[in-house]
This record gives structure tokens, C-alpha cells and sequence, in this order.
């Protein structure tokens, strides 16, 4: 009887483990020229905008810099005049090089002039002047549970203040007044909700928001959503593109018109980047190479170890101790 018991769960397992589907190209090329280089060690942490290397070194959109942070202190964002904020999640930030108390987990942080907007783990969101260190708005709102790991970071744009909450809305602040003008309900049902990604498209002034479950376009004329279920999002100049978990790639208007969609069965996508066109990394080692209008694609062999941290930035695709430019 354990002898069949045993081989019963063998099959199951096998079973199993079979009934898993790959992505599985039949036309793949080697035919591409990466700029391959090497990073000093390997990510550590990382978010929708830069990276913590190993060795405390970080990654931005300008590069890898020599910058270092201190023990235990993570990337966050470059504040508006160039400055590296990170923070150690637990009582502390850093600012350039000066380090600032706080009261709580900070887990997102935007600074622009001397207005220091955070987001804590709790999902409090406060501004801050960090010149005398007064609070000039504070909102407690409801504590979410479980996060997607992909938090952004707090948005300036002009005279207002975005802050990209844990529970699924975006609440706008007032920069000359400190106080709250509207919130925006961007998901706020689903169990994993927080906002993953914040861009604004800046020639019809629409701000692109995602969450894990949707994406919404906010312009000064309406409010538009559509469910997706997001595993990435990239805005470049006026055109948004969105991989979706079941293997789409969606080219949307700004106004979230559909204008290109490709699907690559059973795929999953890592990152989106772009070059002069649009590129996909897929977790079995291939590198999806798509024209303007998704009438022509290339499959490029692309190597790689799927369960190390990858992120992407511009042109460049970075992941465990190695990053390429995309031609």
C-alpha cells in the first residue's frame, strides 16, 4: 500500500509538473547586437524607476552611478534637483547625504524645492518642509495589507502634488494651498491594489495611473479606465504600452484605444523597454522585438536567469549582475 501510495504521488507530480505550458517560439534568432557590460555586483532591491546594487551603488535613468547609500538603506527616487533619497525602512531617509528621522516605514518619497512628499507603510501620505521641518499635510488612510511590490513614487506636477496610495487611489494636493483637491479612485476592490505605476503624458497634460488590476487616463476633459491585468507598463512620448500577465502586449492612445495588440501564447513577460522600437523580455530567455504598429516582431535568443531581479530603464535592461542596450 505505500508502495502505491508513493507511486500514485509520483504520477500527480509528474502530472503536474507536465501540465505546465512554456512559451515556445518556433522562429527565434541570434541575429541581434546587445551592448553587454558588466555591474559591479548584483540588484538587490528595486523599483519602477532605479535599482540598490549589493554593493550600495544605485541604478537611475542616467545609469549606474558611483553614488553610494549607507548599510541598509535602499533607492527610492532622485528628488528634483538631483538629489538620491532612499530609505532604510524603518525610522530613517536619506537625502543626498544627510539622513532624516521619520515616524514610520517610508516606502515611497518625491522632493521637489523644500516640499518632501512621502508615502509610509501604513499608507499615511504627509508633506513635509524640510527646511523647518514642519508637516504642511498629513492623511491617514486605510491600512492596506497586501501590496503588489511594485510602489511608485509621489508625482509633482506643476502646482500639484500625486500621491500614489496603498489602497488604490490617488490623492492630489495642492502645492500652494497644502490641502487636498481631489482623490481619484483608481481601484479600489481588488485585494492587491496599490498604484505601480504614475507618468503624465505631457502634451495633452493626461496622467497615465496602473495599478495590478487596471490602468486608468486621467486628462483635463474625463476619466477613463480599463481592466488589465498588468505585468508592465511603459509610457513613451505619447503612446502607452502594457504587457499583460496572460501574454499580451496593448498599444494604447492616451485616451486607452487600443491601436496594436499582440498576443505571444503562454508568455511572460519580465519588462517592456524601448529603443527605437519596443522590446519584451520573456522569463524562458527571449528578447520579443516588436515594430510601430505590431505588424512585424522578431524573437531574439536572450539569456538569462528568470528568477534573478531584472528591471529596465529607457534602453537599457538590467538584471543580476549584467546590463545590455537595446539597439
Amino acid at each position: 500500500m505505500k508502495y502505491l501510495l508513493i507511486s500514485l504521488s509520483a504520477i500527480f507530480l509528474f502530472t503536474a509538473c507536465s501540465g505546465k505550458k512554456y512559451f515556445e517560439p518556433e522562429d527565434v534568432s541570434s541575429n541581434i547586437e546587445l551592448n553587454k557590460e558588466s555591474m559591479s555586483s548584483s540588484i538587490t532591491s528595486m523599483n519602477k524607476i532605479g535599482a540598490t546594487l549589493e554593493n550600495k551603488e544605485i541604478i537611475t535613468n542616467t545609469g549606474i552611478s558611483s553614488f553610494k547609500l549607507p548599510e541598509n538603506f535602499d533607492f527610492l527616487n532622485v528628488s528634483a534637483d538631483g538629489k538620491i533619497i532612499a530609505t532604510n525602512y524603518i525610522d530613517k531617509i536619506l537625502i543626498g547625504n544627510e539622513e532624516k528621522a521619520v515616524k514610520d516605514v517610508v516606502v515611497a518619497a518625491s522632493l521637489k524645492d523644500n516640499k518632501l512628499a512621502l508615502v509610509y507603510s501604513n499608507n499615511t501620505i504627509e508633506l513635509i518642509d524640510i527646511n523647518t521641518n514642519k508637516t504642511l499635510f498629513k492623511e491617514y488612510l486605510p491600512v492596506s495589507i497586501a501590496n503588489d511590490t511594485r510602489i511608485t513614487n509621489p508625482y509633482f506636477m506643476g502646482n500639484l502634488i500625486l500621491f500614489p496610495t496603498l489602497n488604490g487611489k490617488v490623492v492630489i494636493v495642492s502645492a500652494t494651498t497644502n490641502e487636498s483637491v481631489r482623490n481619484i479612485s483608481v481601484d479600489p476592490d481588488s485585494q492587491f491594489n496599490n498604484i505601480i505605476s504614475l507618468n503624465v503624458i505631457e502634451s495633452s497634460q493626461t496622467l497615465i495611473v496602473a495599478s495590478p488590476n487596471k490602468v486608468v487616463s486621467i486628462s483635463p476633459k474625463e476619466i477613463l479606465s480599463k481592466n488589465y491585468e498588468v505585468r508592465d507598463i511603459i509610457v513613451n512620448k505619447d503612446d502607452i504600452y502594457l504587457a499583460t500577465i496572460d501574454g499580451q502586449i496593448i498599444k494604447l492612445t492616451p485616451s486607452l484605444v487600443e491601436v496594436a495588440k499582440k498576443k505571444f501564447k503562454y508568455a511572460k513577460i519580465h519588462a517592456l523597454a524601448y529603443s527605437n522600437s519596443l522590446y519584451a523580455v520573456e522569463s524562458q530567455g527571449y528578447l520579443i522585438n516588436l515594430n510601430q504598429d505590431f505588424s512585424d516582431y522578431k524573437i531574439y535568443d536572450f539569456s538569462f536567469d528568470n528568477k534573478e531581479r531584472m528591471i529596465a530603464i529607457g534602453d537599457k535592461v538590467y538584471y543580476d549582475s549584467k546590463y545590455i542596450t537595446l539597439p
